[in-house]
Parts: C-alpha cells; structure tokens; sequence
C-alpha cells in the first residue's frame, strides 16, 4: 500500500513508531511538503520551531523503520527520500537525478533501478542509482 493511501498516523503505527506530536508534525511536513530528496537542512527551514538534534534524530528513526531512505548522492549533505513500497513491503529502488550546479536531487520514483546481474554468492542488501548531471533550471538559467 502506498503511504498516500493511509492517514499520516497510520503510516507512523504501521511502522511501528510511537506517534508523538513532533514526529507527526514531522512526518506530515514530509510526506506532503517534499516531492523530491530534502535534507535536514531543508526540513529545519520547514519546521524552523524544531531544534536540529530532534529532527535528526526523527529522520534517522524513519530511515531506520524505512519511512524514508538516504541517498548518497555525491553532494556531501546527506539526503532522504519518502520511501514508496513495492509488493513485498521493501521501498522499492527508483532512480535519482542530482544537478552539479545546485545540488538539488530529483526522485523519478516511476524509473525502477534496473537488475543487475551479482556474481555468485553475493548478497545485495541495497542499491542506489544516481544520474549527475545540469538540472532543467540551471540549464536554462545558464548556471
């Protein structure tokens, strides 16, 4: 089930998290304020009430009960993603776009990461695929 199809508390007890009024209010602000990869910084400016180490500590617990997934995307600023699942529960790997100029990441959550063969024994335990690149806006602001 796609967490857009479930109340936002329902989505926190699903996951197995107590629901307080903080991870809710934070739960909320990203689940319908963020489209694409956000950082912690950009929900401090959401949430700008919220001290950081709370917010940390709240996208760490979603990441951990797989509400969100960290991407790695080159950048140095660790960034997240609301996690949408495929039939087995798993959040399914989808493709990111990472612009070069402003270090924006765009989830095409519509491009599944294709299967790649593993040799023999091999155990894959999660997979990121990032395209670097000039975004539309930078492009056609010449940045």
């Amino acid at each position: 089930m796609h967490h857009l199809e479930i109340s936002d508390e329902q989505s926190l007890d699903n996951a197995g998290i107590r629901v307080t009024a903080v991870r809710l209010m934070v739960w909320r602000t990203i689940r319908h304020g963020f489209s694409d990869a956000f950082s912690l910084a950009d929900v401090e400016k959401a949430l700008p009430t919220v001290d950081r180490s709370t917010l940390f500590r709240t996208l760490t617990l979603f990441a951990n009960v797989h509400l969100l997934h960290d991407i790695d995307d080159g950048t140095g600023m660790q960034k997240y993603c609301v996690c949408h699942f495929d039939d087995t529960r798993q959040c399914d790997g989808h493709v990111h776009l990472t612009c070069r100029k402003c270090n924006r990441t765009y989830c095409l959550t519509s491009i599944r990461i294709p299967h790649v063969p593993l040799p023999d024994g091999f155990v894959m335990e999660e997979a990121e695929y990032i395209v670097k690149g000039i975004c539309a806006e930078c492009a056609k602001a010449g940045k």
